[in-house]
């Protein structure tokens, strides 16, 4: 790729575009973009953050798009009719897909390290680059989420590092397709479920991402990744497992705390204890995945181990808020149903009731997910559980709204639970604030939308408000 190259993000605060734009400014290229949450007056401090890194910002009104020497970056969710497209085209300068850059990027490291999955892909991603920097090897990473191991406070974004080494280690999206233009020398698949598109489609797209790599590092815990070992030969598969007995590398003897998991790590009868400071099984799983990955760099068991001891997780995955008058508030990025279903598994390896909030990603995936949404929160929640349910964020554009939060909230009710649908977020939170007891959790989940985190803050706020209130 050309040095000092000028790019155009349009949507530059989103979870993909962020560290993508990140990396190509720290390589040496002009940044520049616009975002409509920034035109909207939502999400002041990343905008803060990405304006003192030296990237102009522009409204999403095409202003920013003069020339045709500019690379304008768009998302796949991306219409002709937004102006920064329509200015593209009006002085010709390229268009690209955000995924078509960043394999661009991937393609052309020495090493690239896809990390791809249903689940788990962007807490793996960001153990495996802890394990790599942490003992030296400098590598690049691209994240959907803000590494907290990463964050400083000139960098309180850490979406995405940028080192000398040869690993280029990003986490890969089946949800568009476009895990099909990754050609990665090892390719990590943390399970497989249905979520964005149907389970036929999946199976070829994971196939084929994991046939293009040198080695492959699969979860023999899952079904369908279990059915993709099956084709792999023998000297390119790395395996893990929790059950497995014949896995290449295998957790086993975990112990629960309130803050993470130890467990031991077995491979070819050496073994490594892990601590993990991040809570819940899932974790274990991508723990081993990360492992796993580890060792196929060449990296020891036992050093990869220590390293992942200093993991300290991603924001809103499971993230502890705060704790007011007895009641704790946890923001997460659950929102599809394998998600969903580790995160209420997680919250119930300690006492107490759930509060829930789940605010969906869009009417689309509602539409998409909707009995399997259901299924999620009637299998997970427990007897004086509660669900609410704001409207799905909607940040404009055309969508169908056939299938809405309340009938998310009428399916989970019909199957026993404790569920309403309010409107209003902000209601929401008057509601959860009202409601919350000592012994509570108030778990807020949700994704697409980065102001969960402050209305998960807020709702903590609202607690120790009413405590002194009362």
């Amino acid at each position: 790729m050309d040095s000092d190259k000028a790019y155009f993000f349009c949507g530059i605060g989103g979870s993909g575009m962020l560290p993508l734009a990140l990396i190509l400014e720290a390589q040496g290229h002009r940044v520049a973009g616009s975002d409509r949450a920034l035109d909207q007056g939502r999400t002041t401090p990343k905008f803060e953050f990405l304006h003192a890194r030296g990237i102009s910002l522009f409204p999403q009104d095409g202003s920013g798009v003069t020339r045709m020497n500019q690379t304008v970056v768009i998302s796949a969710a991306v219409e002709d009719t937004v102006p920064d497209v329509v200015a593209a085209r009006a002085v010709g300068a390229p268009i690209v897909t955000r995924a078509e850059l960043l394999a661009q990027l991937f393609n052309a490291a020495p090493i690239g390290v896809g990390i791809a999955g249903t689940s788990g892909k962007s807490t793996t991603t960001g153990m495996l680059g802890w394990i790599l920097d942490s003992l030296g090897k400098k590598p690049t990473v691209m994240n959907g989420a803000v590494m907290k191991n990463f964050v400083t406070p000139s960098v309180p974004f850490a979406s995405a590092v940028v080192g000398e080494g040869e690993f280029f280690v990003s986490e890969v999206d089946e949800s568009d397709g476009s895990i099909a233009l990754y050609r990665p020398q090892l390719a990590v698949v943390t399970n497989i479920a249905f979520d964005h598109k149907p389970l036929d489609e999946l199976r070829g797209l994971f196939g084929e991402f994991v046939a293009r790599a040198s080695r492959t590092v699969l979860n023999l815990d899952n079904d369908e990744s279990a059915r993709l070992a099956a084709h792999i030969a023998p000297g390119k598969l790395l395996s893990f497992s929790l059950r497995d007995s014949g896995a290449g590398l295998l957790g086993a003897e975990l112990t629960p705390s309130t803050g993470g998991t130890r467990f031991v790590a077995r491979e070819n009868g050496a073994e490594a204890v892990v601590e993990l400071w991040v809570p819940g099984r899932h974790n274990v799983q991508n723990a081993l995945a990360a492992l796993a990955a580890a060792r196929a760099c060449g990296i020891a068991l036992g050093d990869a181990a220590g390293a992942l001891a200093g993991f300290t997780g991603l924001r809103r995955r499971y993230e502890i808020v705060g704790s007011a008058c007895g009641v704790t508030v946890i923001d997460d990025f659950a929102h599809n149903p394998d998600k969903i279903r580790a995160t209420l598994a997680t919250a119930h390896d300690s006492p107490g009731r759930l509060l829930l909030l789940f605010q969906p990603h869009g009417f689309g995936p509602l539409r998409l997910m909707k009995d399997q949404l259901i299924d999620a929160f009637a299998a997970g929640m427990r007897e004086g559980d509660l669900l609410v349910m704001p409207n799905p964020v909607y940040f404009g554009g055309t969508t169908e709204r056939s299938v809405t939060s309340g009938d998310i909230v009428e399916g989970v009710a019909g199957r026993g639970r404790s569920t309403c649908a309010i409107a209003s977020r902000s209601d929401c939170g008057e509601f959860l604030v009202a409601e919350a007891r000592r012994g509570d959790r108030v778990v807020i989940m949700g994704a697409r939308d980065d102001t969960l985190a402050t209305f998960a803050a807020d709702v903590l706020r609202g607690i120790m408000e009413r405590n002194w209130r009362e």
